[in-house]
């Protein structure tokens, strides 16, 4: 069953941004997250991960906190981007291929994984190389 288009960027414009639905939901709850979490995977998290499954493990990694609002992210037509690149820290040492990534709740640890996808191309992470999630990362509500 699908949703409605107005629907599918409302939701999205309230999970990124804080956006109130209009007589559906309303981010002000007693502490609503004011930040999400994104994270590196060197295989799909799948629909049943968290944002361990498959996440990427070189030296000196790490998630990275990008606000929930619009100056974190871009909502439009049903997709949703970084409203700036996703720079990931240095890796100091491992090796790893970046397929994919998720967005969740926390900072560590299993963290309830909201979406994932795929990065295209992937990112072969050495010692020396810093990983970008660009404003071209799109997740698609559909």
């Amino acid at each position: 069953m699908s949703k409605g288009n107005t629907f599918e960027n409302d939701l999205l414009q309230l999970i990124f941004n804080g956006t109130t639905i209009a007589n559906i939901a309303d981010d002000a709850s007693v502490s609503p997250l004011t930040n999400l979490f994104v994270s590196l995977h060197t295989a799909d998290p799948g629909e049943a991960g968290d944002q361990t499954t498959n996440e990427c493990a070189y030296t000196s990694y790490a998630r990275v906190s990008v606000a929930r609002s619009g100056a974190g992210w871009t909502v439009t037509t049903n997709s949703v981007s970084p409203a700036a690149d996703v720079v990931f820290p240095a890796a100091t040492g491992g090796t790893e291929t970046v397929t994919h990534f998720a967005v969740g709740t926390d900072t560590s640890g299993s963290g309830k994984l909201l979406y994932s996808g795929t990065v295209t191309p992937n990112i072969s992470v050495s010692s020396g190389v810093t990983p970008i999630l660009t404003t071209g990362s799109t997740i698609t509500e559909d």
